[in-house]
């Protein structure tokens, strides 16, 4: 699976990130590139760092040192998040590992919600565009259904369409397989490889490495917040 369009054509660029919680350094110099078209698992153990990586990626971690560039979008360390925050989302959409869907709301008016409130778009709209995802996604028969109400694997998809609802170049996951047996993640490879022929680009944050070897192009070591 060689991403179709070279070395060259970097989508994601993490340089030199230094981040701490208090005084305790959870990243210590990240350093990755991602080219347009891959899929990238970034391994590691519990407290490696690798869910930091993904979430100052998107924008939900400040970071002291170093820089993140997200195709075109720039975040640079010690700077507050907030003027480039609404272009990030844009490019940037993430899944959870609990998913994190909103409960009170059926599966439709999570992926929905996004467009509508953060982006303005027309609901009627945004909705045509939330069925079409969960329709290509295999959960179109799941739209009106709470999150309680769904499988592990369901609420992944949807969590997924929430995350695609934007339309972001870039997808962002965290431990996709947690809430998954040995045959739905199976299906979930199958998945994100249509994705990426679909023009998306992903990194994933796993510490399967069964799935990891079947579902990436590269395989990323994280260890004491770094990219080895």
């Amino acid at each position: 699976m060689e991403g179709a369009h070279g070395m060259t054509d970097i989508i994601v660029s993490v340089r030199d990130l230094h981040l701490r919680r208090g005084s305790r350094p959870i990243l210590t110099g990240t350093t990755l590139d991602v080219r347009r078209g891959e899929i990238v698992a970034l391994m590691g153990a519990s407290g490696s760092g690798k869910t930091t990586i993904l979430r100052a990626i998107a924008g939900l971690e400040r970071f002291e040192r170093g820089s993140i560039g997200v195709d075109g979008v720039a975040l640079a360390g010690g700077a507050p998040l907030a003027g480039a925050i609404r272009d990030l989302r844009r490019k940037v959409g993430m899944v959870f590992q609990f998913h994190c869907l909103f409960e009170h709301m059926t599966a439709l008016q999570n992926v929905w919600l996004a467009p509508v409130h953060v982006h303005r778009i027309v609901q009627s709209d945004a909705e045509s565009r939330a069925l079409e995802l969960m329709r290509t996604l295999g959960v179109e028969h799941r739209a009106r259904a709470l999150p309680r109400e769904l499988s592990g694997g369901e609420a992944q998809r949807v969590a997924i369409a929430r995350a695609l609802a934007t339309d972001p170049p870039v997808l962002l996951m965290d431990e996709p397989t947690a809430s998954l047996d040995a045959a739905r993640r199976g299906e979930l490879v199958a998945l994100l490889r249509s994705l990426v022929r679909r023009d998306l680009t992903l990194v994933i944050a796993t510490h399967d490495e069964d799935f990891a070897q079947s579902a990436a192009n590269r395989v990323l070591h994280v260890s004491d917040g770094r990219v080895l």
